[in-house]
């Protein structure tokens, strides 16, 4: 018999993978929306930052949210929201409504659905926040697995505006059956809330907070360019159609992307309780500069294409788990769903610079180096802030100096 605990993880991470594809699999519908508008790929990427800034905006305003709804009523909520911006999205004719449909509405939905998620885990396992944030963070970093292909076949025969319309009505139908098991856990001994640390009034006056603000803005720099403009990186590199075992190079190295993703956060984060938070930051954010380095040199070779881009994303996605479990670590559990709620809007700001800036330059001048340049290089220096600045200053303040 499963225990409630982890049929409400089982149940929490369906929902993370019906409301995953907004973000994910935004790469695939660029090229047919930039041709359909006749805007810049910097343009177009706005609806991108939107996306994932309300998502992340919408963090510390959850929580006031959660006070007066039912975290199911409030998930299902996000759910039909996220669904809902896709079907929307379908109808756009101009870039303000897409920018209003996919980045605005589908941003709240999906910031509704992920905050919702990971908060409600926390609460079943008091004991190993960690984890079941780490989990959380991988049900979103997986689910698009499940849609990549079928979103690029459908794309291929139906276009993009059928597409949005025939998944949106799936992430709704399937986010609402799995958010329908959820429920907040009842008294019991062994769900115990440990309420020892720092509010977030005091959290957000120290430096210390504010160095993993920018580590962590950096991270998602990177990761989000390449989340955001893969598509165009394998177009312009000439292998977004090229076969590798009778599959497409470009929804294949979408998969591995995913699993990567998925995987690194749990991998990292077990990695971390043995090696110490900051090191293996240090090693994971200079392997994520490593393989960025191979892909941009080797980015014309189908197989290199679609293997390094998996690499890159084993260097990223830990970030969704070694920066919560670093927070924790550092504060305590008092304030720690709205202190990460805080600290989740780095991934906002670094999608403004992995958006469209990003793609702003690529567009000046003429060639990706650049953005890789700039996007290793700040891969490196958050390495180095992990081990020189960030490991000292947190050992000074739990010291009390």
């Amino acid at each position: 018999m499963i225990q409630p605990r982890w049929r409400q993880m089982i149940a929490g991470l369906a929902c993370m993978a019906a409301i995953s594809s907004p973000q994910y699999v935004w790469t695939l519908f660029t090229p047919m929306l930039r041709t359909d508008f006749g805007v810049s790929a910097a343009a177009l990427q706005v609806t991108f930052s939107l996306l994932i800034i309300l998502q992340t905006l919408f963090s510390p305003i959850q929580g006031w949210f959660a006070r007066h709804v039912p975290p199911r009523n409030l998930i299902m909520a996000g759910i039909v929201l996220t669904g809902l911006s896709w079907v929307a999205a379908a109808q756009a004719h101009s870039l303000t409504m897409l920018y209003l449909t996919y980045g605005v509405v589908g941003g709240i939905g999906t910031g509704t659905v992920y905050v919702g998620v990971v908060s409600l885990l926390m609460q079943w396992f008091p004991m190993r926040r960690g984890m079941a944030a780490g989990a959380a963070a991988a049900g979103y970093g997986m689910g698009a697995i499940l849609t990549t292909f079928p979103i690029a076949h459908m794309l291929a025969g139906s276009g993009w505006r059928g597409t949005m319309t025939v998944f949106g009505a799936l992430i709704a139908i399937a986010g609402i059956v799995a958010a329908w098991f959820l429920r907040t856990p009842d008294a019991d001994p062994d769900i115990l809330e440990d309420v020892n640390g720092y509010s977030t009034s005091v959290v957000v006056k120290t430096p210390v907070f504010w160095v993993m603000f920018f580590m962590m803005t950096t991270m998602a720099t990177s990761g989000l360019m390449v989340t955001s403009q893969l598509a165009q990186i394998a177009i312009d590199f000439k292998v977004a159609h090229l076969a590798i075992a009778g599959m497409a190079a470009l929804p294949l190295a979408m998969t591995l992307d995913r699993i990567a993703n998925g995987l690194t956060r749990p991998l990292f984060g077990w990695i971390s309780d043995l090696m110490g938070r900051e090191r293996t930051m240090a090693f994971a954010f200079t392997l994520e500069a490593v393989a960025l380095s191979c892909w941009l040199a080797l980015a014309h070779h189908p197989v290199a294409f679609v293997l390094l881009s998996g690499v890159v994303f084993l260097g990223w996605g830990e970030i969704f788990s070694l920066f919560p479990a670093t927070l924790t670590d550092t504060f305590g559990t008092r304030d720690a769903s709205r202190n990460y709620g805080l600290l989740y809007i780095a991934q906002g700001v670094g999608a403004v610079f992995g958006g469209p800036l990003a793609a702003w330059l690529h567009q000046a001048s003429g060639a990706w180096f650049p953005v890789f340049a700039c996007a290793i290089g700040g891969d490196l220096l958050t390495a180095l802030l992990a081990i020189a600045v960030l490991r000292p200053m947190r050992r000074r303040f739990l010291q009390g100096g």
